[in-house]
């Protein structure tokens, strides 16, 4: 287990040293650097001025170290270690002792992707729950990863030759071929089929990404285009190749009338995307911004 890097000093308190944190996560070449949780705590700080970040760290402690306890249980019980029980390990830790679950009634409450409210209110979207599985596995040094199947996160964790797709929205069911086929028709629609892609592994820069565009997808339509640009911005920050953030920019500021920050943000992104397509339907939206600067 990597204790020295998971159990690193707090780099960060307030909401301004959150934000310098993620900035710091920009300048990593590693992935693997990216410390999951902190990172996931930070992206709720900015949002949560005020709020003592050090109580969220110590949950997280304690069950790392319940999981401990209860993988060292059921092998003094002679229990076989293999990939299942791994799972149930973390199922009962996760889904038993500490009661956290899928918000399936208020599925889109901007709560759910923001990892601090997550913690205070057991609840969450597949990938704010995913990175909880991503994070207490790692920690005990198990093989896990989060996959880039669409509109649904799922995780993997493997041992030697064995692999296990779990869906932590759902209590880490194990999710077959027939079930991922159901789900992604119930997602992107009854014609849909599997591709190999979608069993790629993502990192933990593109975990982040993910879980920082849930909250901003629910900020936009909450018409909150304020908070919906700090998140623009705090994705820039710790993933500065995600160019289209500066399109996200250019629209929201423009809603709120920030004609100049508008033309700001379009003029990067049209500098950055690789596009032609992209560089022209942003180019329009920036002359008819520009006119009303005249």
């Amino acid at each position: 287990m990597d204790e020295a890097r998971q159990d690193s000093p707090a780099q960060f308190q307030s909401s301004e040293e959150a934000l310098q944190y993620l900035r710091n996560i920009g300048f990593l070449t590693n992935d693997a650097d990216i410390d999951l949780a902190e990172a996931a705590l930070a992206l709720g700080l900015i949002f949560l001025p005020g709020v003592h970040i050090d109580r969220y760290r110590q949950h997280l402690r304690k069950m790392s170290e319940h999981v401990q306890e209860e993988y060292r249980a059921r092998l003094r019980l002679e229990e076989e270690d293999n990939l299942h029980l791994r799972v149930q390990v973390l199922r009962k830790i996760i889904h038993e002792a500490h009661d956290y679950q899928g918000d399936d009634k208020n599925y889109d409450d901007i709560q759910n992707a923001n990892f601090i409210r997550v913690i205070e209110r057991r609840k969450g979207l597949p990938v704010s729950l995913g990175i909880l599985y991503i994070i207490l596995a790692r920690k005990m040094g198990w093989a896990c990863d989060g996959l880039s199947f669409p509109g649904h996160f799922l995780i993997r964790m493997e041992l030697d030759s064995e692999r296990l797709i779990l869906d932590p929205f759902r209590h880490g069911c194990e999710m077959n071929a027939a079930s991922l086929r159901q789900l992604l028709k119930s997602i992107v629609g009854q014609k849909a089929e599997l591709s190999h892609n979608y069993y790629d592994t993502v990192s933990n820069r593109e975990i982040l990404v993910r879980l920082e565009n849930n909250l901003k997808k629910r900020l936009i339509e909450g018409e909150d285009y304020s908070l919906a640009i700090l998140a623009a911005e705090a994705i820039g920050a710790f993933s500065p190749d995600e160019y289209r953030i500066y399109l996200d920019k250019g629209v929201l500021h423009a809603k709120l009338g920030q004609n100049q920050q508008a033309v700001t943000a379009l003029e990067a992104y049209i500098a950055k995307t690789p596009h032609a397509k992209e560089k022209q339907h942003a180019n329009l939206l920036l002359q008819q911004i520009k006119s009303s600067l005249d």
